[in-house]
């Protein structure tokens, strides 16, 4: 989990326990984010309280907060992130699930992956020479 997240987390948690010992009718239903009283939040209240975050403390454009997990996937592969390390963030069973459902997001891999080839076996003029022998020697196996 990103430091910042843990640290908003603690703080949280701080003014949540706070709120528990002000109020002798607090629930303890041991949630995350909740009412002051500790109930459970609605759906329209927990919408309210995450479209308040933010626009007070990100730079992203709103973000419903149903598609989070999918805009978190998409935003780690278009940075470049291993399908395999997002598809354990997700939670999915195997990178298979993850590149199925995520692949449109990565339109140029083959691409990208014939040009690294490229950059890594670069060849000069007198090299290809070698290389096209090499190919007819195993050929004649």
């Amino acid at each position: 989990m990103p430091e910042q997240t843990i640290t908003a987390l603690k703080k949280h948690r701080r003014w949540q326990l706070a709120d528990r010992l002000a109020s002798e009718h607090y629930q303890n239903h041991d949630l995350v984010f909740c009412k002051q009283d500790g109930g459970p939040l609605t759906p329209q209240q927990l919408e309210g309280v995450w479209y308040y975050f933010f626009r007070k403390k990100t730079k992203l454009p709103y973000i419903r907060f149903h598609d989070l997990r999918h805009t978190h996937a998409s935003l780690l592969l278009k940075a470049g992130v291993h399908p395999k390390v997002v598809s354990e963030r997700l939670g999915h069973s195997s990178v298979t699930i993850t590149l199925d459902r995520y692949s449109h997001l990565l339109p140029g891999l083959q691409e990208a992956a014939a040009a690294k080839f490229d950059e890594l076996v670069q060849l000069e003029p007198a090299q290809s020479t070698g290389l096209n022998a090499l190919i007819q020697c195993t050929d004649s196996v």
